[in-house]
């Protein structure tokens, strides 16, 4: 059954539904515009977000596809977080003015030097109608994609530009929801509004909540997905899976993302520099088989771990022998990738209480908090780790929140169970 929608203060619209390829396949918004002859495109000057996973159901890039039409004016792109073509590593400023190799189009770089730099500025839109974003998103708060659709949408909305949408499918689900919200005050570009950290949303239905909740309210149009069901993961829906960035190469990465990326506000390596990025995590003062027994004792479900040893090919830790575990998710439905990653934290604290260290440098432009305050989205789950609280009972604080984000989300939700 589809949810309830209600009005917003910008609602969305659709473009005609067009047959599916085959019984099972799901269509992104891309492939329903493609399909219908880019009628919601044409007659507009338009700038378009994108990254390698703008991509057809054929692997054809949207960039390629709008600049080879004549009955189309792509005018400019824009790049997030690690360029348009996907080469840049993680927090890696990127040119903020170039010109596309492929298309010769000029590129405004949204992932400088600066936090300004986040943000198109008023001059990179002009001569412009409309933005069009088309980007895979993996699930989780931390994933800066999302963040660079919110600035842009509030660009659009000061610039009286339309905002379109080419919804793509939630990876690892739109049902489940997990960890806290960012509290007043924590914002940051790795949590601008109060999302959960597994929001359980595609780009459209969070376009739609910036929209009727956050005042965030551009002339908005979402292509819906079709044939899309909120409780498929990405391998169910007959899509290509491109990586959308360096360190997300299979849908297994997203399942565990959501939990491990707070090991980027440690000192502990979250397997960057290695084949299984975020699967893999450690650190040389780590003994692997003490780390897997003390986690087993928290009978985490849905989840085996391997003892390991590896030695990244760079950042953390690079070229040095590590010890540590890799996460191999075993039941998708069961397994709790915060909580998971909360009882690893707590273990190694357990464990190593010297040697586990907070970041103190930098992240993503905020250099006077602990970036784990900034993932958690405020500093009181990693004051209660140091505390002494069980991770269940962390875990448990959030709880509130999250209901109540899950019955306000209901009325921005496209897609049914």
């Amino acid at each position: 059954m589809t949810p309830p929608r209600s009005p917003s203060p910008s609602p969305s619209r659709s473009t005609p539904r067009s047959p599916p390829r085959s019984p099972q396949a799901v269509l992104t918004g891309l492939d329903r515009v493609q399909a219908d002859g880019y009628r919601a495109l044409q007659g507009l000057r338009l700038g378009l977000i994108c990254n390698p996973t703008s991509v057809d159901a054929s692997l054809h890039h949207l960039a390629d596809l709008l600049s080879a039409s004549e009955a189309l004016k792509l005018v400019r792109l824009f790049g997030p977080e690690h360029g348009i073509r996907g080469e840049a590593q993680d927090m890696i400023a990127v040119d903020a003015i170039t010109r596309d190799s492929r298309t010769g189009l000029p590129v405004v770089s949204l992932y400088g030097s600066s936090e300004a730099s986040l943000a198109p500025r008023p001059e990179d839109l002009i001569g412009l109608d409309a933005l069009v974003f088309d980007i895979q998103d993996i699930g989780s708060r931390y994933y800066t994609y999302v963040w660079t659709m919110a600035l842009c949408m509030r660009a659009a909305q000061q610039a009286s530009l339309k905002f379109i949408v080419l919804d793509r499918p939630n990876p690892i689900d739109g049902v489940s929801l997990e960890g806290p919200l960012v509290a007043p005050g924590w914002e940051s570009f790795v949590g601008l509004h109060p999302l959960p950290t597994r929001h359980g949303m595609t780009v459209g239905e969070i376009a739609r909540w910036l929209a009727g909740e956050r005042g965030v309210s551009p002339e908005l149009e979402v292509v819906e997905l079709q044939g899309w069901r909120r409780r498929q993961l990405f391998d169910t829906t007959g899509l290509p899976w491109v990586p959308p960035s360096p360190n997300m190469p299979t849908l297994d990465t997203a399942l565990v993302y959501p939990g491990q990326c707070l090991l980027e506000g440690t000192n502990l390596s979250e397997g960057r520099g290695t084949t299984r990025p975020f699967e893999i995590f450690g650190a040389p003062f780590i003994d692997p088989h003490a780390l897997a027994q003390r986690l087993e004792a928290f009978g985490l479900t849905g989840l085996r771990v391997r003892p390991l040893w590896f030695e990244p090919t760079f950042q953390k830790f690079a070229k040095k022998r590590c010890g540590g575990l890799m996460l191999h998710v075993v039941d998708r439905s069961t397994f709790q990738p915060v909580l998971t990653s909360l009882c690893l934290l707590a273990a190694v604290r357990e464990l190593w209480p010297e040697q586990l260290q907070w970041r103190t440098e930098p992240y993503e432009f905020v250099g006077n908090r602990l970036a784990i305050d900034l993932l958690f989205g405020s500093d009181r789950p990693r004051l209660a780790l140091e505390n002494g609280a069980t991770p269940a009972t962390i875990a448990e604080g959030w709880q509130g929140e999250l209901q109540r984000f899950r019955r306000l989300r209901e009325r921005y939700l496209l897609y049914p169970d």
